[in-house]
């Protein structure tokens, strides 16, 4: 997929961590909602300065947990009671406690399946293209020492200048207009 044209958003960055998490204080008080921080490990006051703690991969498994479980119980009720009966030692067709185990099998591989597909999707992943990677400062800074704010343009919020000013304000090392 081409790149779009325009601006991305801004780009700041900052050399310790105490000062992305007062950035991202400071924009989500000014309204901001569409904004990441990037960090070289992982920075919990930044991800609740964010209030990024809401996900949806629980239900994903839940839904791909009980969808395991009705198709492991329905595919061994067709198999044994519709499909192919066998009438053994005169037992029930329908013995549910012999169910149980290929059931819990299907449950489990179900959701673990629907975990990792619903992390991938809700990721946006597999993505070949960001624009953050057009940044001069941020592919060499991001994986080592440096953490970053990008303010996105597609918040109602942004305006160029003001949310300049505002990223200026927290002092940072530089502020850079990214590009899609």
């Amino acid at each position: 997929m081409p790149p779009r044209e325009g601006i991305y958003g801004l780009l700041a960055e900052f050399n310790t961590p105490g000062e992305l998490v007062q950035a991202t204080k400071l924009a989500y008080g000014a309204g901001f909602r569409r904004m990441e921080s990037y960090t070289p490990y992982p920075v919990e006051e930044a991800a609740e300065a964010l209030h990024f703690h809401k996900t949806r991969v629980p239900l994903i498994c839940l839904l791909g947990g009980l969808m395991g479980l009705t198709t492991g119980a329905l595919l061994e009720i067709w198999i044994n009671v519709w499909g192919f009966p066998l009438n053994l030692r005169a037992m029930p067709l329908f013995s549910w406690p012999a169910f149980v185990v290929p059931a819990y099998e299907w449950t489990i591989l179900f959701s673990g399946l629907s975990t990792c597909f619903g992390m991938l999707a809700l990721n946006g992943l597999p993505q070949l293209y960001h624009p953050l990677f057009n940044a001069p400062n941020f592919a060499d800074g991001a994986s080592t020492d440096k953490f970053f704010l990008c303010l996105e343009a597609n918040d109602p919020r942004f305006d160029r200048i003001e949310t300049r000013k505002l990223l200026e304000s927290c002092s940072p090392v530089s502020v850079v207009e990214v590009q899609h």
